[in-house]
């Protein structure tokens, strides 16, 4: 059986049935209790779980995300919100230096099993400060697993794995998308941290994404299939262990690949992507991996620089006809 939710319902069902099922489990972040969520993704949940599982903290991501890691290393399962993953640049000592090193600085003594969460990358008309990607940017970190999402059924079955999952996972979500629907199963639903999803078959090249750029990818692909061009789609929803298998086969199949990433172009998700395909599939490539991101310089708030700066469907399609080399 299964429901038709939107995303913020998703990620709620997913952290009621663990706090359910596990009374170690609790939820802690700006506005989540009283305000039911900056999102209304922790709606109800004060209500059912109370002010000492649903905890309103004041505005100092450095100092309730370190209560956060040290309540893990007690033995707790924090899920700790930021209201953006901009904000959580304010936490990155407690997330980089203690959370993701607290396995290994104690030879396996203590493990540092938490979630952190909250939306990541552009969200219209936000600027510079506050429309940044984050997933390169956590997944560089040794020690910690970093999950993007923005199909529902992911949300919950992914956030039921971070949940439970003995080490460190940051966890995107989308706060353009957090009213997109799609069926969701109902119960103890969960999808394996680590497994890329191929949303689309097809044979003439392959469309790599993420987070709510699968939704342009998804777009680009259509139009594509207008013109006679068969693209495989695969959603990578966990960034780090990425699923570089999944990848491989699908370029023995298609030839070629296209990457599009919100993220900037340098040292990316992307660029990743682009060396793991040249290195494990290079015999099997017709024309060198390309890869479509955003531009190269902070979003600037007028919505013709948002609409300049985001990968698009129209940018997508030009650099499958690229590697395809068909004249535009």
């Amino acid at each position: 059986m299964s429901n038709i939710l939107t995303l913020r319902d998703a990620l709620k069902e997913a952290m009621i049935e663990e706090m359910r099922r596990d009374p170690d489990v609790f939820l802690m972040g700006e506005e989540v209790a009283e305000y039911n969520g900056a999102y209304k993704v922790s709606k109800g949940m004060l209500d059912e779980f109370g002010p000492k599982r649903v905890i309103d903290t004041p505005i100092a991501e450095l100092g309730f995300a370190g209560i956060g890691v040290g309540a893990a290393m007690n033995g707790l399962k924090p899920i700790v919100e930021f209201m953006t993953w901009n904000f959580a640049v304010l936490a990155f000592d407690q997330i980089v230096n203690n959370a993701a090193k607290t396995l290994s600085q104690s030879a396996g003594q203590f493990s540092c099993p938490i979630v952190f969460r909250g939306p990541s990358g552009s969200a219209g008309q936000l600027a510079q400060q506050h429309s940044q990607t984050f997933e390169s940017w956590m997944a560089n970190c040794p020690g910690l697993k970093v999950v993007s999402i923005v199909d529902p059924a992911d949300a919950k079955g992914l956030l039921k794995s971070a949940i439970r999952d003995p080490d460190p996972v940051c966890f995107m979500e989308s706060e353009s998308l957090y009213g997109l629907k799609g069926e969701v199963p109902e119960g103890d639903y969960l999808v394996p941290i680590g497994k890329a999803a191929v949303r689309r078959e097809g044979t003439d090249v392959t469309l790599v994404s993420f987070n709510k750029m699968m939704e342009v990818t998804k777009l680009a692909a259509d139009e594509l299939a207008k013109e006679g061009i068969s693209a495989e789609v695969i959603d990578l929803r966990t960034i780090r262990p990425l699923d570089h298998k999944t990848l491989v086969e699908s370029v023995k199949k298609t030839n070629r690949m296209v990457v599009i990433d919100e993220s900037w172009p340098f040292a990316g998700v992307s660029a990743e992507i682009a060396y793991e395909i040249q290195k494990y599939a290079f015999d099997h490539l017709d024309a060198p991996v390309v890869r479509v991101n955003a531009a190269d310089t902070s979003l600037g708030y007028a919505p013709t620089l948002v609409e300049e700066y985001l990968p698009s469907p129209a940018k997508i399609i030009k650099a499958v006809k690229e590697v395809m080399y068909i004249n535009a």
